[in-house]
C-alpha cells in the first residue's frame, strides 16, 4: 500500500501538522469506484487550488448504499491505490460514513472541492453546515461532460452483450 493511504484515525494530525507548517489544504471525496480521465481531470483541478490535496474515499460499505447493488466494482484498498498513484494526490484516506461530514471535520480544509454536477445548494446541509463552521470556501470545478463511472460500466455491458 502507498505511503500516500493514510488510515482515517490518524490524517487529522497529520493535516494539523500540515497547517501549521503554513499549507493551504485542499480537500474532496467522492467513490472513485472505475478511476476515469474526468476524475484525473477533476483531481488536477482541485491540486490547483492549493498546496496540498486530501482526497476522502467512500468505504466499500458506503459506496454499495450510495450506488446500490453490484458496487463498488473495485475493492476500497484498490481504490485507494490507484488515486495514491496520482501525482496530484498528496493523501488518500478512506472513510466509513456515507457523508463527508467527518471526513472535513477531520481534514478541515481551507477549500473544499466538489465537481460542477453539484452546486452549494445540492451539497449534503451538514456537510455545508461543517465546511461554514470551519471556514472552509467551497469550489466546484467543472464537470467533464461525458465521463462518468456509471456511464463507463453501461458502456462496458454493452460491449459484452
Amino acid at each position: 500500500m502507498s505511503p500516500k493511504v493514510i488510515d482515517f484515525m490518524e490524517v487529522s494530525d497529520l493535516c494539523e501538522t500540515l497547517r501549521g507548517n503554513g499549507k493551504k489544504l485542499v480537500a474532496t471525496n467522492g467513490c472513485f469506484d472505475l478511476l476515469h480521465v474526468g476524475h484525473a481531470r477533476y483531481l488536477q483541478a482541485a491540486r490547483a487550488l492549493g498546496d496540498f490535496l486530501a482526497v476522502g474515499l467512500n468505504g466499500d460499505r458506503s459506496v454499495h448504499e450510495l450506488k446500490g447493488s453490484g458496487r463498488p466494482i473495485a475493492a476500497e484498498s484498490d481504490r485507494a491505490e490507484l488515486l495514491a498513484a496520482l501525482q496530484c494526490v498528496d493523501l488518500v484516506t478512506v472513510f466509513p460514513h456515507i457523508r463527508a461530514t467527518q471526513f472535513i471535520l477531520a481534514i478541515k480544509p481551507a477549500i473544499y472541492v466538489k465537481g460542477g454536477d453539484y452546486t452549494a445548494e445540492t451539497l449534503d446541509e451538514e456537510e455545508r453546515a461543517v465546511l461554514k463552521e470551519i471556514g472552509a470556501e467551497i469550489r466546484l470545478v467543472p464537470f467533464e461532460a461525458g465521463y462518468s463511472t456509471s456511464g463507463l460500466i453501461e458502456q462496458i455491458c454493452k460491449s459484452t452483450r
